[in-house]
């Protein structure tokens, strides 16, 4: 007699190493766990401390002179509009940018992604002071302007809102075009091509396949704009200059100049909670469109 074959499908015991490798190893994100209770969480906790420290004690004293004094809620509504509008032209430079960049070859590709990439080598302040030597009374704009003959003398730029905004895209201009360049290379050419084949035009294909495949780089990249020029306070305070208040320079007025310590983690506490509540809601919206270009 033969003894009787084992079943096949018998289950085998599962070795320990692959156990191991399914669970991981948390202990690997405590140094990030660690960084991120020092240099966010503690700093928070001493903000909101600051923030509510009144004469007499604990007091939400500096809240309320925040919704109250006139001054606070219109610099906070025109910082996160100048938010929202940089990252609007972020995204009319930026996008078409990436799809340069996509479309070119590869030795192209090399010298766009330099020309990104380069300016996050360079300080904002730099940066911001090139803006100031083009845009000045005696700057490259108002001096080619006067040659050309469509003004007669300098008119001013700087202090201005638009400059400022448009000073701020350029900035901010890697942080819109990378996500976008990242999610213009995951998108199929098969799905452009087969666009062209059913009848529709280049224009189109852009409108109704491109650009709603690549929505998820989109929002990544209007979300870093928003938060990052919503606390520009270097750009905001050299190119508006002092005709212009926003949250950063509001809070180093009230922090630095004024002393007053308790309003400023105030106003701090405010832009920070108000830019999270933009941030969430403008993710909310992407997902939303993006789960209807699935459906």
């Amino acid at each position: 007699m033969t003894a009787e074959a084992r079943p096949s499908h018998a289950a085998s015991p599962v070795p320990r190493s692959a156990f191991r490798m399914h669970l991981g190893k948390p202990w690997l994100a405590l140094p990030l766990l660690a960084f991120f209770l020092m240099f966010v969480a503690l700093p928070i906790v001493m903000l909101l401390s600051a923030a509510m420290t009144g004469p007499d004690g604990v007091s939400l004293v500096h809240f309320t002179r925040f919704f109250t004094d006139g001054l606070s809620l219109p610099v906070l509504g025109r910082t996160l509009l100048l938010g929202l509008a940089t990252a609007a032209v972020a995204l009319v430079l930026g996008y078409p940018l990436a799809l340069l960049f996509v479309s070119a070859s590869t030795r192209v590709q090399r010298l766009l992604i330099l020309m990104i990439v380069l300016p996050l080598l360079t300080s904002a302040v730099v940066r911001t002071f090139a803006w100031v030597v083009v845009l000045g009374r005696q700057g490259l704009v108002n001096e080619a302007l006067i040659w050309l003959g469509v003004i007669g003398a300098p008119i001013p730029l700087l202090y201005t809102e638009p400059m400022l905004i448009l000073t701020l895209a350029q900035i901010e201009l890697p942080l819109m075009t990378l996500p976008i360049i990242s999610a213009l290379s995951l998108i199929d050419p098969r799905l452009q091509e087969a666009s062209t084949a059913l009848g529709a035009g280049r224009w189109r294909t852009l409108f109704l396949v491109v650009f709603p495949l690549s929505l998820p780089g989109v929002i990544a990249g209007v979300l870093l704009v928003f938060a990052a020029a919503c606390g520009a306070l270097v750009t905001q305070s050299i190119v508006g200059g002092g005709r212009l208040l926003f949250m950063p320079m509001y809070i180093y007025q009230q922090g630095m100049q004024g002393q007053n310590w308790p309003f400023a983690a105030a106003i701090s506490l405010m832009l920070l909670v108000s830019v999270l509540a933009v941030v969430t809601a403008l993710n909310v919206l992407g997902r939303i469109a993006t789960r209807h270009l699935h459906v």
